[in-house]
């Protein structure tokens, strides 16, 4: 009998499938920003170096609209098993104070956040000015004039916008655009005037003469810019509001397995260490941050309390953020 018993699990034990190893297929990725922004590119440069990694593909594609919405909620169906990714910014962590929706990061778990991004205060070449306390006295001499790129709500232009109105109220005209790479198009293009942008996005621009740096929006320059001011160099009032930036990161749906998060955060972890992709990061403005883990998650929640406060004294939020339980800074 025990000869039996013992042969018949040899059997089901060589009838049984071997687990397969993750990843064993292609993992998509969405990005929740148009083509040729901030959030793709940084996307789209860091992937190739996790693909080595993991021994797979990452399909990227751009799923836009809703201020990111559309993208998180697609990945947010998706499921939980490590086969779909979400390239996402800042966006989600004010969909509840903004009247967006209901989901947010909440319900992922951070892979990695990448890198901070700095804002820029840029401008058409010919503006009729070229500091900002030059554009703010011509906002006010001429107001409802000048065209404000946006990407809708809670994004980082309406976030810089809230900071100007909280120190120097303006009366402009906003202009929405899915991301940050179809408004600076339209920058350049003459069917805005002015666009708070990611240093990024709009630095071969700016370097081009394509577009004007107004200012950038932290408490100290960057080397890439030397001749632009901070804006707290001609207004010192904003120092309370800042350093401030938009964020780039990645991220799976919750219940996603602790194996294939850990497999994840380790590719990901090392690509952003690997030299080319730093390289490019330095000298397009972004400043590295790859956390992951605990320090991201204390990141992402210092991140929304900072800034769902900024846009509710702003009278921008629709919701007060201790609806949701986000304490003041």
């Amino acid at each position: 009998m025990r000869h039996f018993v013992y042969g018949a699990a040899v059997v089901l034990g060589l009838a049984m499938p071997a687990m397969a190893e993750y990843p064993e297929r292609d993992i998509q990725g969405i990005i929740q920003w148009g083509a040729g922004g901030s959030t793709d590119t940084v996307s789209r440069s860091v992937t190739p170096h996790a693909e080595e990694i993991l021994g797979a593909k990452v399909i990227l594609q751009n799923v836009t609209g809703g201020v990111g919405a559309i993208g998180l909620n697609q990945a947010d169906r998706a499921d939980a098993d490590g086969y779909t990714l979400l390239f996402g910014a800042e966006n989600p962590l004010l969909y509840k104070v903004m009247g967006l929706g209901e989901k947010d990061y909440s319900d992922f778990v951070p892979i990695n956040v990448i890198a901070r991004g700095i804002p820029i205060l840029v401008a058409q070449p010919d503006a009729p000015f070229d500091t900002f306390p030059e554009m703010i006295a011509y906002i006010n001499e001429n107001p409802g004039e000048i065209r404000f790129g946006s990407t809708g709500p809670g994004g980082l232009p309406s976030v810089v916008t809230a900071m100007i109105n909280d120190k120097t109220p303006i009366e402009v005209t906003a202009v929405p655009y899915d991301g940050d790479g179809p408004a600076l198009t339209a920058l350049q293009g003459g069917a805005i005037d002015v666009m708070p942008a990611v240093l990024g996005a709009a630095l071969e621009p700016v370097r081009a003469g394509n577009l004007k740096a107004i200012a950038i929006f932290d408490t100290e320059g960057v080397p890439q810019l030397p001749d632009v001011p901070a804006i707290t160099d001609t207004n010192p009032e904003f120092a309370d509001l800042l350093p401030w930036g938009p964020f780039f990161g990645i991220f799976v749906k919750a219940g996603t397995p602790d194996d294939i998060v850990a497999k994840l955060t380790d590719a990901y972890g090392q690509a952003t260490q690997n030299a080319d992709f730093l390289s490019m990061m330095e000298g397009r403005g972004f400043r590295m941050l790859s956390l992951t883990g605990a320090e991201a998650q204390e990141f992402l929640d210092g991140w929304q309390s900072q800034t769902a406060w900024i846009l509710y004294d702003a009278e921008i939020a629709k919701n007060s953020p201790e609806d949701f339980g986000i304490s003041r800074p």
